[in-house]
């Protein structure tokens, strides 16, 4: 099951989502930024997204809890995330991921291409990526 966080799911979010403060992540819950991913009632994984220049959906965060990773279910949560944003009239979706994590190849999987990248110091090459959808 899929569905948007609600207050509920605070806890469990701030047991595994160490990328966020609390007050972004309430706050991420009540403007429904966050999906939730349940198999049999068992909370196995997330997707937290923003809007970049205030105007495009960007992925944020995508995590599945060991155990529930390789097995389809990023690619359904991210199917139903883009679902989402086509029903709320967006055109395309952004997200990132670090050049030296196997992420990448995940979302040019699903459709997504490379459109830039950041170069921050001491860190590898952030890739982004774009999806038109529709």
């Amino acid at each position: 099951m899929i569905r948007y966080a609600n207050e509920d799911d605070l806890e469990i979010l701030m047991k595994y989502d160490k990328h966020i403060r609390e007050k972004e992540l309430k706050d991420s819950i009540n403007n429904k930024r966050i999906l939730v991913m349940f198999i049999n009632d068992v909370f196995i994984g997330w997707l937290r997204y923003n809007l970049f220049w205030d105007s495009e959906p960007f992925m944020n965060m995508l995590y599945f809890l060991e155990g529930y990773r390789g097995k389809g279910y990023g690619g359904q949560l991210i199917h139903y995330w883009e679902e989402e944003m086509v029903k709320s009239n967006y055109k395309r979706v952004l997200t990132s991921t670090l050049s030296n994590e196997r992420a990448q190849f995940f979302y040019r999987k699903n459709g997504y291409v490379d459109c830039g990248a950041l170069l921050l110091p001491h860190e590898p090459l952030e890739i982004i990526f774009l999806k038109n959808l529709g």
